[in-house]
């Protein structure tokens, strides 16, 4: 009987893997398809591209939508644009919501708790109120329209990144603060010399998501930018176009320059985006 039981048992759990793994097969291949599709298209003419017949595989390979892309468009200074609106911001980041993370996570001082509840409560508040008043700020106080200080200035440190640090320093041994600080060792000393060091997994999950949020930001560089110089990446690819009509060939291969840096950065750091899952769920 109670062979029975288990081989039963056993019949449903390999019934209910097969299906979970049909399930997961499925969606990646849903998944992959648009990509797959904006691949094949960027090497392809745009009139095969729009054809009513599409082709799963290529019958003939150009580049010549890329050399279009890249020589009748601003494309290499929209993709300055974005490497360095990215790397600034990546590095502010860091740098700020490190200090601030250590500060409410190690630090004891009046207030703490208060000031930390309330940056976490701005985070309830729906980016579409702040908007307009932050826009008018940047644009008619300060008028900073059309520079990368105006594409950067609102995004120097988000409190979401503020929480993961604050979240992920809270797990840091105590004691070795207390040696250092036995020892004489300054807070911006101890700071640089052992949270940093022992932080590196936290730090570098917070550079990658920052770079890919921040790369693939559309609606904020569309507001603030007005020239074709100063335009970021996505916002080159959403006015992209030629005088009689869109070149959809050209366009996917944007696309593909655009999604390349993001492909490369989780194949290569994929460990740290895996992570990110978890590093914020630890209670402090």
């Amino acid at each position: 009987m109670a062979l029975k039981k288990e081989k039963a048992r056993n019949r449903k759990k390999k019934i209910y893997s097969v299906i979970s793994y049909s399930i997961l097969i499925l969606w990646v291949i849903i998944t992959i398809i648009p990509l797959y599709w904006m691949l094949i298209s960027s090497f392809r003419d745009t009139t095969v591209s729009v054809s009513f017949k599409p082709e799963w595989f290529p019958s003939e390979v150009t580049l010549a939508t890329y050399v279009r892309f890249l020589t009748e468009t601003d494309a290499l200074r929209w993709l300055f644009n974005s490497i360095f609106v990215s790397s600034v911001l990546t590095l502010s980041n860091v740098v700020f919501s490190s200090l601030a993370g250590y500060a409410f996570a190690k630090l004891r001082f009046p207030g703490r708790n208060t000031i930390f509840w309330l940056l976490l409560g701005t985070m309830m508040i729906p980016a579409q109120v702040t908007l307009i008043p932050v826009y008018i700020m940047i644009v008619n106080v300060f008028g900073l329209v059309d520079t990368y200080l105006a594409i950067m200035l609102p995004m120097f440190t988000v409190v979401g990144n503020i929480f993961l640090m604050k979240q992920y320093m809270s797990t840091l041994p105590t004691t070795l603060i207390q040696a250092a600080r036995i020892d004489g060792c300054s807070e911006i000393g101890i700071f640089r010399k052992i949270i940093l060091p022992i932080s590196k997994p936290g730090v570098a999950v917070l550079a990658i998501f920052t770079f890919v949020s921040t790369w693939n930001e559309f609606f904020w560089p569309f507001l603030v930018t007005q020239s074709s110089s100063m335009r970021t990446i996505q916002v080159g690819l959403a006015s992209f176009k030629f005088q009689d009509a869109t070149d959809y060939g050209a366009m996917m291969a944007g696309s593909m320059l655009a999604a390349l840096p993001m492909f490369i950065l989780f194949f290569a750091l994929q460990r740290y985006f895996l992570q990110g899952i978890t590093i914020g769920a630890v209670k402090g």
